[in-house]
């Protein structure tokens, strides 16, 4: 395949940027879009041009580490699949691909495609662990746990914090992501601990790292890679008035 590049090239955040344009001839259509920006950054190291920084790491869809916008889509056109895992067969002889990447405030651009998402991870860390003993594991049958609730927890439990529900968002809302970590330990035993002031925290850190809020657009749901359902924001909203209205009333 032979295919045109336009490629959003930025030497760090503090400087602005621009998009440039690449040949990218001779593609394999069985390879994965990453492998594809490997094969024109060898082409661009043996012209000693800079190569493009772009952000991987696992290549399995599960670390959700490549974070890039494809002609405006997070992640690329298919649906529940990440940039690692979108083939070039999906694409057409000729086309002309956009690649730029997560456009958000809080995700600020490091270099090229790299953006900073440590911004959900100090989400995480406010309130996305339990206090229960992590020693052994436990007997499996030992706690009870409906098995609906084990389903919910588990598809909560699927987000694998890539940063595309706040990238697609016209809001740069992150409160698919903080909805998702709420729920997956707000549905079981071992996160009743903490569930209030959990929920009062995560919310809390959201606001002060600039996120947006839901405007209902559900762009967020369109492009998640682990389909994380537009259900668990709800969840996350009655999570927030329960806690902060036990708040009021007891020391949480």
């Amino acid at each position: 395949m032979n295919l045109k590049l336009k490629v959003w090239r930025q030497k760090n955040s503090k400087v602005a940027g621009q998009f440039v344009e690449y040949n990218a001839p001779n593609i394999p259509e069985h390879c994965s879009f990453l492998e594809m920006l490997d094969i024109v950054n060898e082409g661009l190291s043996q012209k000693n041009e800079e190569p493009i920084a772009f952000d991987h790491d696992c290549r399995e869809g599960i670390c959700g580490m490549c974070s890039l916008v494809i002609n405006g889509i997070p992640h690329g056109p298919n649906r529940a699949t990440t940039t690692c895992q979108l083939h070039m067969r999906y694409f057409k002889e000729g086309e002309t691909i956009v690649i730029e990447p997560f456009r958000a405030a809080p995700f600020p651009v490091i270099k090229d495609l790299v953006v900073a998402r440590t911004a959900l991870d100090r989400i995480q860390q406010a309130g996305g662990f339990i206090t229960a003993r992590a020693g052994s594991a436990p007997d499996g049958n030992a706690v009870p746990i409906p098995k609906v609730d084990a389903d919910l927890a588990m598809d909560a439990a699927a987000c694998i914090g890539c940063g595309a529900c706040v990238a697609a968002c016209p809001n740069a809302s992150a409160m698919l992501f903080v909805g998702a970590k709420v729920s997956h330990l707000a549905l079981l035993p071992q996160g009743q601990p903490e569930r209030n002031r959990r929920a009062l925290a995560m919310v809390r850190t959201m606001d002060e790292e600039g996120f947006g809020n839901c405007s209902n657009f559900y762009e967020c749901e369109a492009v998640c890679p682990a389909e994380i359902k537009r259900t668990f924001i709800s969840k996350l909203n009655r999570e927030f008035v329960v806690a902060t209205a036990k708040e009021t009333v007891m020391d949480l």
